[in-house]
């Protein structure tokens, strides 16, 4: 999964000896199911950078919901938009 290597990448990036200590990245499953996903933003080049609140419900199993708040990226969605979710944040990040 390409989104997953491009996290990878962002992450390894921003690992200085210090921020990956007390940042990180969290990906949870749901029990509605879902997915939850969860990146700290705060010593990034991201921890100020709008983000447009994004809600897209399509149906029961196949919604996303995105946002930033307190320096963090959030996201949920159905059992099968994990790779969505990470490419609407990795799309984010690497917008100018």
């Amino acid at each position: 999964m390409e989104e997953l290597v491009e996290l990878c990448q962002w992450y390894f990036r921003h690992c200085d000896g210090d921020w990956e200590h007390q940042h990180g990245i969290t990906i949870e499953t749901l029990d509605n199911p879902g997915w939850a996903l969860r990146i700290n933003l705060e010593d990034t080049e991201l921890e100020n950078r709008p983000f447009q609140e994004l809600v897209l419900e399509r149906s029961d199993s196949d919604w996303i919901y995105c946002g930033v708040r307190d320096k963090e990226f959030w996201a949920a969605g159905g059992p099968l938009n994990l790779k969505e979710m990470l490419r609407i944040f990795l799309n984010w990040a690497r917008a100018d």
